[in-house]
């Protein structure tokens, strides 16, 4: 069986936190799914889940502009509307 790409990473969170193995192999895999979003899904996923909390489109797409650029690989600079043509096509 080879072994997890991610071995040591799975070592260390095991030793330094109260995470068994198997804990720790699935925090990898849900943060390296979240940073392996495109900015298109990241958009939608951030646009339905505000929405969610009740803010406005206006609120929603300044938040998300000023969100994008701190994402691991940044995003380009998208304005109102081509945030809005992400979400709506």
């Amino acid at each position: 069986m080879a072994a997890h790409p991610h071995e040591d990473l799975l070592d260390h969170l095991a030793r330094t936190t109260a995470l068994a193995p198997s804990e720790a192999a699935r925090v990898v895999a849900d943060v390296l799914a979240y940073f392996a979003e495109s900015a298109e899904e990241y958009v939608r996923r951030r646009h339905g889940e505000l929405q969610a909390r009740g803010l406005t489109n206006e609120r929603i797409f300044e938040r998300i502009a000023a969100e994008l650029p701190l994402r691991r690989v940044r995003a380009p600079d998208l304005s109102a509307r081509q945030l809005r043509r992400i979400v709506y096509g």
